[in-house]
């Protein structure tokens, strides 16, 4: 998969193309994507997406920005899983959010070579959020390129959307988030150092580098974890601030993996959520908390037990 920053591309073949933020790519998403490979192999054209970095939202409002379910990486990953032949990540700045609608669908036209655009039916884009499928059509008839929606996935009567997922993981529903998704949520990351206190608790840890500091649920769950070379791992993680050690802290992934002993700094691993167990809590002391953590790994295994 080519990976290509902003919409100019060196190759000149033409490409059928989509656009969106596609934050967890989730079956909405993935139905689309289906449609354009469809729709390429028809025309014997490659596949190409175009997504935003940062999200539009993070670029105007950090502060009221939804959580990410994705970071850059974890989106490029699912893209190549995918089949997508090539991604362009457009660094979403103020140049860039002044850009017109017209002026962002010829730069679609002209730099990225799309022949055929797919969007989703509620899409916009341009300076002021004015482009809709309607210009889109009418430009694409004057250019010479070809434009088509797609209609929203329903699951239960409900729209499947980026905010739907985060309503569910919110709520500790993983199952929900998983029929959303069509796979369990996970986070991935590097394992980082951390202050060592799961260790010297009797349960050492692996910290992940979270890449954003909202995550889009927080509490102990039951965990898999897929690590390089080291194949699918069961474990228990806490993701939070963790208030029975530290005050207004980031928050933080923390996996303790059964029957393992290994030194993993620096491996890059999948954190799939299987299981809500509890919410965080602040417990009175250090030996309540350590009590309790016995009691989670304890529920985690059973879990797996029954769950085989």
């Amino acid at each position: 998969m080519q990976i290509l920053r902003g919409l100019h591309s060196p190759d000149t073949r033409p490409v059928a193309i989509t656009i969106g933020n596609f934050d967890g790519l989730h079956l909405g998403h993935q139905s689309l994507l289906s449609e354009l490979k469809e729709i390429a192999r028809a025309r014997n054209l490659p596949t190409a997406v175009v997504i935003f970095e940062p999200h539009p939202r993070e670029f105007f409002a950090p502060q009221q920005a939804p959580a990410r379910l994705t970071n850059l990486r974890e989106k490029l990953e699912l893209f190549r899983a995918f089949g997508v032949d090539r991604v362009h990540v457009c660094r979403f700045n103020a140049q860039f959010a002044q850009m017109s609608a017209a002026d962002f669908i010829n730069a679609l036209h002209q730099q990225a070579q799309a022949k055929f655009v797919l969007i989703g039916d509620d899409f916009r884009f341009g300076s002021g959020r004015v482009g809709d499928y309607a210009l889109m059509e009418m430009i694409a008839s004057q250019q010479g390129f070809e434009v088509q929606s797609v209609h929203s996935v329903l699951h239960g009567g409900v729209r499947v959307s980026s905010t739907a997922v985060r309503g569910a993981l919110a709520a500790g529903q993983l199952h929900r988030a998983k029929e959303f998704l069509g796979r369990h949520y996970s986070i991935s990351g590097r394992v980082v150092h951390g202050d060592s206190v799961g260790r010297k608790l009797g349960f050492p840890t692996a910290n992940i580098q979270l890449k954003h500091n909202r995550p889009p649920l927080s509490g102990i769950f039951v965990v898999q974890v897929h690590a390089q070379e080291l194949g699918v791992l069961q474990g228990v993680a806490s993701l939070g601030v963790r208030p029975t050690l530290k005050h207004d802290a980031r928050p933080v992934l923390e996996v303790h993996l059964f029957e393992f002993d290994q030194q993993i700094y620096g491996k890059h691993l999948r954190v799939e959520f299987l299981q809500k167990l509890r919410e965080e809590e602040k417990y009175p002391d250090v030996a309540a908390l350590t009590r309790q953590i016995t009691l989670d790994v304890e529920n985690a295994k059973k879990w797996f037990e029954q769950h085989e």
